[in-house]
């Protein structure tokens, strides 16, 4: 009886290990971007640098970097009011690009990119 009830238990050790491997696991940060994601960080990349903000983003958003996830689920929570003012699959979109770990750093190197001066060489 008492060997029947540890099997139960390691059953169940098991599967909640095998349940926990998984639910903390993150998608590698080295895979490609689809070809609309990276049109849609240049586009953001673009109005950030046009309107001459790339250094407050900079450094908002390396600050706000590792709570990029957090992030994606409030926007993911607001799509139906964001939907109001602007494109939802664009939302999405971001919400879904926000869940990368390595989003935020492509941004930052796309946006830096931008506003380099013409001619200068980076370090």
């Amino acid at each position: 009886m008492q060997s029947l009830f540890r099997d139960t238990v390691a059953e169940k050790l098991a599967k909640v290990r095998a349940g926990l491997r998984h639910a903390f696991a993150v998608q590698p940060e080295n895979q490609p971007l689809a070809v609309e994601d990276v049109q849609l960080l240049e586009r953001i990349a673009d109005v950030i640098v046009n309107r001459r903000m790339a250094a407050p983003a900079t450094m908002f958003l390396e600050s706000m970097g590792p709570m990029n996830f957090l992030g994606s689920q409030a926007l993911h929570f607001l799509t139906p009011i964001l939907d109001c003012a602007f494109n939802t699959k664009e939302v999405e979109q971001v919400a879904r690009l926000l869940e990368r770990r390595d989003t935020v750093t492509r941004l930052i190197a796309i946006i830096e990119a931008k506003s380099a001066p013409q001619g200068a060489v980076a370090q």
